[in-house]
């Protein structure tokens, strides 16, 4: 794990060198392969909420707890079909290189209201979902190594906030690739062997999944948590309406639909995309099904942490560790993603230059507000992380 952060910042601040201009900073130059757009969405996307929440959210609930999965692949088939090239194509028309960019170029009058009201949502809400990655990265350390929660979380900001600043867009894309593809090894390849594990130790709670149902409250083999009706339903719409949070609404994901270099690559990374997706959202499930399996649904103090104890109770330590990067991989790929969207120039200049001028101040003093701000936006989410424990 030690060896993989390594290759992590040094990979990233790699990346960095090839930053010549603001575009190639906040859009990597618009000239992103299919895959590796595709697959930075995807890590960007899968927070710690699918290696920890998702898992622990059906290890708690059963087979109703999966209707979020559900709803989140419908809405990431859709986001890929319907939104990314058109956007794609949208954003070249206007030279936008970020999404509040783009809402301020596209409609006109109306978007400097937009973009101003865009940005500082922006700041204020990712004030708390970057800090809900360094909690999750902390969490996962506390379970691996024992590290105390506020060094864990110390230990996720000094990884991410070197490469993050110094290479932005370019090195943040190419650092989620990697962390892609070892949250879908994690996702896919620890099912798979947990089903068999499961069928052969003796001192698991259960030997299959469907003998844990039946062993458990008739509530967690009901797509619908036992209940009927209106409240039934309430249930499904309720999980599935995830997929709205994918049609759009996330500008993070949105940038790398821009970012993406011509149409064909556009369909290259539907493509990726869609069988990323299908792989994660089946084996995250899984994983929380198999520690309801291994340890009962009572097993567990924090549900949240099903996954690294999954991985631990199955694994020899030394492979633990390694699928375990995995969960890490979550947590940095979205708090990177989301740090260098508050990084960008566009969106700190929008905010400082539309909210001040009017007010006749200086230059000097806007020039060292976006500083101000950028600094603000690094080192908030970390405070926050404190103060939520």
């Amino acid at each position: 794990m030690v060896l993989y952060v390594a290759f992590l910042v040094g990979f990233g601040i790699y990346q960095g060198r090839k930053v010549k201009n603001a575009n190639d900073y906040a859009i990597a130059g618009r000239s992103l392969p299919g895959w590796v757009a595709a697959l930075s969405e995807r890590a960007t996307a899968e927070s710690s909420w699918c290696l920890l929440g998702l898992p622990g959210v059906v290890y708690a609930l059963g087979l109703s707890g999966t209707w979020a999965s559900i709803g989140s692949f419908i809405g990431i088939v859709i986001s890929w079909i319907f939104i990314a090239r058109p956007l794609r194509e949208d954003a070249a028309k206007y030279n936008a290189v970020t999404f509040t960019d783009y809402l301020g170029k596209r409609f006109g009058v109306m978007g400097s209201y937009i973009t101003v009201f865009s940005s500082w949502a922006i700041v204020f809400f990712f004030f708390f979902y970057v800090g809900a990655q360094f909690i999750g990265g902390a969490k996962t350390f506390y379970t691996v190594f024992g590290t105390p929660i506020n060094i864990g979380m110390l230990i996720v900001f000094a990884i991410v906030i070197p490469y993050a600043i110094y290479g932005g867009f370019g090195s943040v894309v190419y650092t989620d690739c990697v962390q892609a593809l070892v949250m879908i090894g994690a996702l896919v390849i620890a099912p798979i062997f947990g089903v068999w594990y499961i069928s052969q130790d003796p001192t698991v709670w259960s030997n299959s999944i469907v003998e844990a149902f039946s062993r458990s409250d008739p509530s967690f083999s009901s797509w619908t948590g036992g209940l009927t009706g209106l409240a039934a339903f309430t249930v499904i719409i309720g999980e599935g309406s995830w997929l709205f949070g994918f049609l759009g609404g996330l500008p993070q994901l949105a940038t790398r639909f821009m970012a993406i270099k011509d149409d064909r690559e556009a369909r290259i990374g539907r493509n990726v995309g869609i069988l990323w997706s299908f792989g994660a959202y089946i084996g995250a499930p899984l994983i929380g099904l198999l520690g309801l399996a291994i340890f009962g649904p009572t097993g567990l103090e924090d549900p949240e942490m099903v996954t690294p104890a999954v991985f631990l109770k199955i694994f020899h330590p030394a492979l633990a560790a390694l699928f375990l990067t995995g969960a890490i991989a979550a947590m940095l790929s979205t708090a990177d993603s989301l740090l260098v969207l508050s990084f960008s120039k566009k969106t700190a200049t929008f905010i400082s230059f539309n909210c001040l001028t009017y007010f006749s101040v200086s230059k000097v003093f806007l020039a060292n507000l976006d500083i101000d701000l950028v600094i603000i936006m690094s080192i908030s989410p970390f405070i926050q992380s404190f103060i939520s424990l």
